[in-house]
């Protein structure tokens, strides 16, 4: 595999920590690509714990091939191809990652095992391919697990991080033939779960909460602190799409049967009525951590998050998940 490139710093300092069996140097070449690497993972996964530990098991596989590495590809070009080998080594070995349908009105499929992503844990710079909003949002992880592996692997690589055919097929060791095609079936797939939505990744994205966003997520804290039903409700759109991980099944439902739903629950009962609420993001998504105050309790303690996908000023999509004994979201457990 070759990038047809003289030999940069970080692989001359990479193949000199090689050499000189410096583990402290080769640590500290490699670990600057951690952050792009673990997003890169997660989209191949849609997990953000096994996204961690895939990107550990790339810098093990990384150091027990050192010797592989002759600096004919950028070291972060070699460091991918790792990455999402270990990627698709996990899946052929997991029988829980194809999402299943479940005869729900437009069903879909679910990802159960779908985690959100912390902004705070993506890499810095804004410029990057690898945080595009639109290709770290739900709606995009979701629609990548459904399809199979390597064109998962494929579509990531060819459209989101816009490698040319060649590299991606050396990479998967596939002929361009195979990525090509199988870049082009990739696709279907993802206009059939994305209608409506931007398809060309590579394209200038959007990076920042629009004004509207802000103030949909300030009105459903408030709304929700309130018990205000009604003003809830007005904020949901009638054709909302709502789910809570780790249940399975999407719910599109109008406003008012949602909030229905959510009653029948438990939801604004007492016990589950003490709510305080804190404005985030994850996936570069605006959500809001809900935490609840059971009676006697002195604290509110972190319950869930909930993640909003906003349309024309209501929310079209509401995407909760449980938030307990995550620390890895960087949220307060205790308000």
């Amino acid at each position: 595999m070759t990038d047809a490139r003289p030999l940069g710093a970080a692989e001359a300092t990479f193949i000199a920590a090689v050499r000189a069996g410096d583990t402290a140097r080769f640590a500290l070449v490699t670990e600057r690509h951690r952050r792009e690497l673990q997003v890169h993972c997660y989209r191949m996964l849609a997990n953000y714990e096994d996204a961690q530990d895939m990107t550990q098991e790339t810098f093990l596989r990384a150091w027990n091939k050192r010797e592989s590495f002759k600096g004919h590809a950028a070291l972060r070009t070699w460091l991918y191809r790792i990455a999402t080998n270990a990627c698709l080594d996990f899946l052929e070995k997991r029988d829980n990652r194809t999402p299943e349908p479940y005869g729900l009105p437009d069903p879909g499929s679910e990802v159960l095992h779908l985690q959100p992503y912390p902004d705070r844990m993506l890499p810095a710079d804004p410029l990057e391919s690898v945080v595009a909003r639109e290709t770290v949002e739900l709606a995009f992880i979701v629609a990548v697990q459904h399809l199979p592996p390597r064109q998962r692997a494929v579509l990531i690589l060819r459209d989101v991080l816009g490698w040319p055919a060649s590299k991606a097929a050396d990479a998967l060791e596939l002929t361009v033939a195979s990525v090509t095609s199988a870049l082009q079936r990739a696709r279907v797939t993802m206009r059939e779960h994305l209608p409506g939505r931007r398809l060309d990744w590579r394209s200038p994205a959007t990076h920042e909460l629009s004004d509207d966003e802000r103030g949909v997520v300030k009105a459903y804290i408030d709304a929700h602190e309130r018990n205000d039903l009604d003003g809830l409700m007005s904020l949901l759109r009638d054709d909302l799409r709502f789910a809570m991980l780790p249940d399975p099944g999407t719910v599109i439902t109008g406003a008012g049967d949602a909030v229905d739903g959510w009653i029948s629950g438990g939801l604004f009962r007492r016990g589950y009525d003490d709510w305080r609420c804190i404005a985030t993001t994850v996936n570069r998504m605006p959500a809001a951590a809900l935490y609840l105050r059971a009676p006697g309790d002195p604290e509110h303690r972190l319950l869930n998050i909930a993640v909003l996908h906003i349309a024309d000023g209501k929310i079209a999509e509401l995407t909760g998940f449980d938030a307990t004994d995550k620390p890895w979201l960087g949220l307060p457990p205790t308000l």
